[in-house]
């Protein structure tokens, strides 16, 4: 009889034991499920880095302590942290860049050309963003002088395409202005205008016959405009484009052989006698801030002979690195202010690294990019008001990465697939969102 009792005892231990064992097993799986929950959900937070919570700690975290064995409790107390909001998927301000900008009395713009204009979705971002438009070469001397017409003519004609019109006609249809860009320069000018009769294998002209070309040129495009509707919409013009080297002295074009040294001065004093008041005249320039006293010197030799300017403004185009200093460039715009004239960013663009040293679009690089334009912005508007600088408008050269001329560099507001970069919320000066690390 003991033997027998004690078998039944045994049984009932061993019976009891097993369902302690499957009662452990069921426990552990159920704690690593949740394990692995809280570990892909951190793997979302970004694609750069995902974080991944090891499962151990996550486990005895979710079962709690042995006091309480209570598993659904401790389960409840999990907090999965936020989700990371990419920068391309954060709203966009209110207004547009354009309403932060007119805060300050200042004008914001792009530029276009006929491609762009063709898609809606461009169209309707420039209205939503800016003011102002500049033509990227449609206004240029190569695309307004018509070679045939002038030899008909024995002058120069100047012609606007039908897409120039076109585009001056969406402006004007949309309340935008207009800056003018560019009449005398030494790039994507026809060499035929230099010739006698227009013909290449021929003589180049006599200073005196440049010089009658050069006003009925200039003339034209101020008349053919105005005759056209469209001058009151062109509130600036950038009558000279790029004439200065680095070390000072002027570039040496058709327009300087021919003409002499003093065509900068003819160009504007013909542009101050046809141009309407309303319509600035501008010196336009790159690498502004390395030319700053040698453009200071040329606008003061501008002027008629009782000391009135011929020139309205300084324009300086702004193509610009994260590495440049910002403190050298805004010496510059303030020694451009100094004179007593108008000041104008008009190509505007921050491209990633030096010109030597282009960096790749990185997440690192890009909020450096959107720091920059930040502290460039940012400064510029607290010029203004402290009276340092006249900065009155800003153009930006492109309205993307994938528009603009420097897309190798990312140098723009919105990225490839047209989504807001860390640049356009600094520009913007949202600084919680430009790349700062607080």
């Amino acid at each position: 009889m003991k033997k027998r009792v004690f078998k039944l005892v045994s049984v009932f231990l061993l019976v009891v034991s097993l369902a302690a064992v499957a009662a452990c097993s069921k426990s552990d799986g159920k704690a690593g499920n949740v394990s692995n929950e809280v570990t892909g959900a951190a793997k979302s937070q970004t694609d750069a880095e995902p974080t991944v919570t090891p499962a151990a700690d996550t486990s005895s975290e979710e079962t709690g302590s042995g006091d309480e064995g209570n598993s659904s409790e401790s389960t409840e107390e999990v907090k999965q942290e936020p989700k990371e909001v990419k920068v391309g998927d954060l709203p966009l301000v209110e207004g547009g860049i354009k309403g932060v900008f007119e805060k300050y009395g200042m004008i914001t713009g792009t530029c276009i050309h006929p491609g762009l204009m063709s898609q809606t979705k461009y169209t309707e971002h420039i209205l939503e963003n800016y003011n102002s438009v500049t033509m990227e070469n449609d206004m240029k001397p190569d695309y307004i002088l018509n070679k045939n017409k002038s030899i008909e003519a024995g002058d120069l004609v100047v012609e606007f395409s039908q897409n120039t019109l076109n585009m001056l006609e969406w402006a004007k249809n949309n309340g935008l202005g207009v800056r003018g860009h560019t009449i005398i320069w030494h790039s994507q000018t026809p060499q035929w205008i230099f010739h006698q009769d227009f013909d290449t294998s021929k003589p180049k002209v006599d200073r005196e016959t440049m010089l009658k070309r050069m006003e009925s040129y200039i003339k034209q495009v101020f008349e053919k405009l105005d005759e056209l509707g469209y001058m009151d919409i062109i509130y600036a013009y950038d009558v000279v484009n790029e004439a200065i080297m680095e070390n000072g002295t002027l570039r040496d074009s058709d327009w300087r052989r021919i003409i002499g040294d003093d065509y900068i001065w003819y160009a504007f004093y013909y542009a101050d006698k046809y141009a309407p008041e309303s319509c600035k005249l501008f010196y336009n320039d790159y690498n502004e801030q390395f030319k700053t006293q040698h453009v200071v010197k040329l606008a003061q030799s501008l002027v008629t002979e009782d000391g009135r300017y011929l020139i309205d403004g300084i324009g300086c185009q702004g193509h610009l690195y994260t590495k440049d200093s910002i403190d050298d460039y805004m010496n510059t715009l303030e020694a451009f202010s100094a004179l007593g004239l108008d000041v104008q960013i008009t190509e505007l663009d921050v491209s990633l690294g030096t010109w030597t040293n282009i960096l790749l679009p990185t997440k690192d690089n890009l909020k450096e990019q959107g720091r920059w334009y930040y502290e460039l912005i940012n400064r510029i508007l607290e010029s203004n008001e402290a009276g340092k600088t006249r900065v009155s408008g800003i153009t930006f050269w492109g309205i993307s990465d994938s528009n603009s001329w420097r897309s190798d560099r990312s140098p723009l507001l919105f990225d490839r697939m047209f989504k807001p970069k860390y640049a356009y919320f600094g520009v913007v000066q949202q600084r919680e969102n430009a790349g700062f690390e607080e």
